[in-house]
């Protein structure tokens, strides 16, 4: 396991060191996070998993299962929101049907590949934004995504922070805009 730290001030890095955890250091920024990730990790199978994001227990069995196919393979989980508002639920569901519809995958579903894959695509386009949504739409040109039920639990702080559906809002807008091909720099300062 390789964790990839974009300049955290919080130490959990040096947590992560005297744990035995491989960690490595990367500018900040999702995307150029995973690819040094990627490259450090000699593994053929791939997952990206976000700080914010737990695995179900069985992941590492559930993974094994889904990469023994012998086939090239990409995929996500489906995913729980946690948080305090009631609309968690709802968005975690969208989410997960909305993904298994489209093929899209979004990071907090812990996005996985096959390293092949990762290679044919030319991994994470390094863009502040989206670039879970880009690799998603790279990968499904290659083959279908995996939409595995089993489910990670991710962290609903935004939309506790900002209201549920003031974050629904953006959140649809900002996919609207880069659909259209607003500049993704644009978009990365509406969502902060």
């Amino acid at each position: 396991m390789v964790i990839v730290d974009g300049g955290s001030t919080d130490q959990t890095a040096e947590i992560a060191r005297r744990a035995d955890f491989n960690v490595i250091t990367s500018a900040a920024g999702r995307a150029l996070q995973m690819n040094a990730g990627a490259r450090a990790c000699h593994s053929q199978h791939l997952l990206f998993l976000h700080a914010d994001t737990r695995l179900p227990e069985n992941a590492d069995q559930v993974l094994a299962r889904t990469f023994n196919t012998g086939s090239p393979v990409w995929g996500r989980f489906d995913v729980i929101i946690q948080g305090s508002s009631r609309m968690l639920p709802v968005v975690a569901t969208l989410m997960n049907w909305r993904s298994r519809l489209s093929g899209i995958a979004t990071g907090d579903q812990a996005l996985f590949m096959t390293r092949g894959l990762f290679d044919k695509t030319g991994g994470f386009p390094e863009q502040p934004l989206m670039e879970d949504i880009e690799i998603s739409k790279r990968l499904k040109k290659l083959c279908r995504p995996v939409c595995l039920r089993e489910k990670v639990i991710t962290s609903g702080r935004r939309w506790d922070a900002r209201g549920s559906w003031p974050t629904i809002i953006l959140m649809w807008q900002l996919r609207w805009a880069y659909w259209r091909g607003v500049p993704v720099q644009k978009l990365a300062e509406r969502y902060r």
